[in-house]
């Protein structure tokens, strides 16, 4: 049974930092594409950040020069350093894994709660 568990969110100033983490189970976690994706209040869910098996990483343009996105094979963990934080990243943030570089998301976590006020 895949499991992904977030953890680090948090309330945090405009400008701040946080540091996400997802911890992987139940998959051969070398051989997964993670990503991160956000849902704000009354917002569709969307694309943060991605990481393929050998580490080619993408972003939304919204993030781009902010946050940064990693992985740690040893330890079955994905990250996103999030910097310069503005209230617009106020959302639940969300672990995914997938099979291949492309397509379908087949895993998520639960999300975690990250405030930024203002």
């Amino acid at each position: 049974q895949v499991q992904l568990v977030e953890s680090g969110g948090g309330l945090v100033q405009a400008g701040g930092s946080l540091s996400l983490s997802c911890a992987a189970s139940g998959l051969t976690f070398r051989n997964y594409a993670m990503g991160w994706f956000r849902q704000a209040p009354w917002k569709a869910r969307e694309f943060v950040a991605s990481i393929s098996w050998i580490s080619n990483t993408d972003y939304a343009d919204s993030v781009k020069g902010r946050f940064t996105i990693s992985r740690d094979n040893a330890k079955n963990t994905v990250y996103v350093q999030m910097n310069s934080l503005k209230p617009e990243d106020t959302a639940v943030y969300y672990c995914t894994a997938r099979r291949s570089d492309y397509g379908m998301w087949n895993y998520w976590g639960q999300g975690t709660q990250v405030t930024v006020s203002s």
